[in-house]
């Protein structure tokens, strides 16, 4: 039987729930408590409203991507896809979705962090040709303490 063609198009908030559902059962994804509600993501996607893509198959999303950029720079955030409908090249379409409208609203460059623990994806970014970069230092500065982290079991 042939493998079915995962359909990939722009999210919108009409699909917020079901992100969040897919977001929620992948094993040690990070939440966050008010970036990821549904009025941040709002407020993500009204701000970035044609680079963050979903991959759909029958009718359901089984994987997502939140996708958005300063004009300058674009950042990767949240690169999911369901467990089992993994290394079908469903993450690769959507990444290619993905730069082609950043491409389009004329973006250079694409930024994303993975959590050195997150073996899955860190191999992914490796095999896509990704650039590790060993000469940045991250930092973080926390405007809003009630932003808490969250780690799916």
């Amino acid at each position: 039987m042939e493998q079915q063609q995962a359909v990939i198009r722009v999210m919108t908030m009409d699909d917020y729930e079901e992100v969040y559902a897919l977001w929620m059962s992948i094993h040690g994804f990070g939440i966050r408590s008010i970036d990821d509600s549904r009025e941040g993501v709002e407020r993500f996607v009204r701000r970035n409203p044609t680079t963050s893509m979903v991959a759909m198959l029958n009718g359901k999303i089984i994987g997502a991507i939140l996708c958005g950029h300063d004009g300058r720079r674009a950042c990767l955030y949240h690169v999911c896809v369901q467990e089992e409908y993994r290394k079908n090249g469903i993450g690769q379409q959507m990444v290619k979705a993905c730069l082609a409208a950043l491409k389009e609203e004329k973006v250079n460059k694409v930024n994303l962090i993975a959590f050195q623990k997150n073996e899955i994806g860190n191999r992914f970014w490796q095999k896509l040709g990704w650039s590790f970069r060993m000469d940045v230092n991250y930092y973080e500065c926390v405007l809003n303490e009630e932003n808490v982290t969250t780690f799916n079991p």
